[in-house]
């Protein structure tokens, strides 16, 4: 089947078809401009972590490390560290006040990296439902020509059921790539959330850590 008479056989759809296919270009389109941006999202959180982490295990002086990631706005990791830093200002090393920030931060920024997932969810899973839909809708007409013409011949009836499974199609279309970036962008999202957890922990560990030398060197004194 050429462009050119898919095309067609779009323009000569019924009302009920075009506004499916119509709802299913946005779904579509929506989809599309989810994945480019989560992919470029995804890509600045990664490498963001990755400098942080580098200045972080060289063992930088944390003040210094701190006014560095003023420019790495994005990555969660950066964002726990510099939560956890505040908060170890005015709270003194008290480990539940640094626990309760960092895991409000955590909320936060999981549900900032799980942003828009859900649209590529819920694409996937209703928009094969819709072009179903369409598709039905196009075979009833198809039948109801039958019966004013009064004639079943493949004339007659391969032009309402070609129009009717172009609505399936463009379910699919729109349901499969919304699927694949949804478990691939899943499966990303997971994995930073569990770094920016387990760096969480450990910076909670090390504050209270240090606070509890430094409470032992002044004991000492």
């Amino acid at each position: 089947m050429s462009g050119d008479t898919v095309l067609n056989l779009i323009f000569q759809a019924g009302l009920v078809v075009k506004l499916v296919l119509l709802i299913l270009l946005f779904f579509s389109v929506f989809s599309w401009a989810i994945i480019i941006y989560k992919f470029r999202f995804l890509s600045r959180v990664e490498r963001e972590s990755e400098e942080f982490h580098r200045a972080f295990r060289k063992g930088t002086d944390w003040d210094t490390l701190y006014q560095s990631t003023k420019r790495l706005a994005i990555s969660p990791v950066v964002n726990v560290f510099r939560a956890a830093y505040s908060v170890d200002l005015q709270a003194e090393g008290n480990r539940e006040e640094i626990k309760r920030t960092l895991k409000r931060v955590e909320r936060l920024e999981s549900s900032r990296l799980e942003k828009y997932l859900t649209f590529l969810a819920t694409t996937g899973t209703t928009t094969p439902f819709i072009g179903l839909f369409g598709t039905v809708w196009g075979i009833m007409n198809s039948f109801m020509g039958i019966g004013r013409v009064g004639s079943a011949s493949l004339a007659v009836v391969a032009p309402g059921i070609a129009e009717a499974l172009i609505a399936t199609a463009a379910g699919l279309v729109a349901a499969i790539p919304a699927v694949i970036a949804y478990n691939y962008y899943l499966s990303r999202t997971r994995r930073n959330i569990i770094l920016m957890e387990d760096f969480s922990q450990e910076l909670i560990d090390h504050f209270v850590r240090r606070h509890g030398e430094a409470k032992t060197g002044a004991v000492g004194d």
